[in-house]
């Protein structure tokens, strides 16, 4: 880990993660021993040789320079103002500072998924997508849990993490988030629709205060249907 102010960078290896088979079929949506042959073999295939796609980075930036604007469910980041809407808004309300992030699993994997779809290969294809976003999630958790062992320290709590594109948080504030952060952060960059390349890579905020309170995945507080942590809440 390096550290400059308040900026914090990581790297991992793929067997960093512990991501087994169980967890894939799970994120699939199959229950234990309830997921059809030829799945099992395909992911155990994958994950045997994933770690030679992955290029796992990720970090965080703290600001204390920031306000909300309550009646608008606004936050304003130094200059940058978000319109993060009311679900988002009321989970970080209580902050004292935002930690913006960004995570990736590099290019490769997606590359991979992409590559064999084109080429008919879609099982697979579809299995190499799956395990490229769990690698991605997998790794923003341990900079998560990172991040509430060093804010413990100093007495804080942090909330869930929250990314434009969910909870009704436009996609495209993904220009305003990114001008927080150093340029070519993590080598991820932003096309100018604000999709993030590497594919495989997730971003967005953390609210960080003494009386902010971190909640389980229930899907209660968001009517987002595509949410991508609804297969990951157990």
């Amino acid at each position: 880990m390096n550290k400059l102010n308040d900026l914090s960078t990581y790297h991992f290896s793929f067997s960093d993660l512990d991501i087994s088979r169980l967890r894939i079929e799970r994120v699939m949506g199959y229950d234990q021993n309830t997921i059809p042959e030829p799945f099992p073999d395909m992911i155990d295939e994958v994950l045997s040789v994933a770690s030679d796609y992955c290029d796992i980075q990720g970090g965080y930036q703290i600001f204390e320079d920031f306000s909300f604007k309550k009646e608008a469910y606004l936050l304003s980041i130094q200059t940058v103002p978000l319109d993060i809407h009311k679900v988002i808004y009321q989970q970080i309300k209580t902050a004292e500072k935002i930690a913006v992030f960004v995570c990736t699993a590099g290019p490769k994997i997606g590359e991979w998924s992409r590559k064999l779809m084109a080429e008919g290969d879609l099982m697979n294809g579809y299995i190499i997508d799956v395990i490229g976003s769990e690698i991605v999630e997998k790794a923003m958790d341990k900079i998560q849990e990172a991040l509430s062992l060093k804010m413990e320290e100093n007495g804080f709590k942090i909330s869930n993490r929250y990314s434009p594109g969910y909870c009704n948080w436009n996609v495209s504030e993904q220009h305003k988030l990114f001008s927080l952060l150093p340029p070519n952060f993590c080598d991820v960059r932003l096309s100018d629709t604000a999709l993030m390349y590497p594919i495989k890579t997730v971003s967005g905020i953390i609210g960080i205060g003494k009386n902010i309170k971190f909640n389980a995945y229930t899907c209660q507080i968001c009517d987002s249907q595509n949410c991508q942590y609804r297969n990951r809440k157990s």
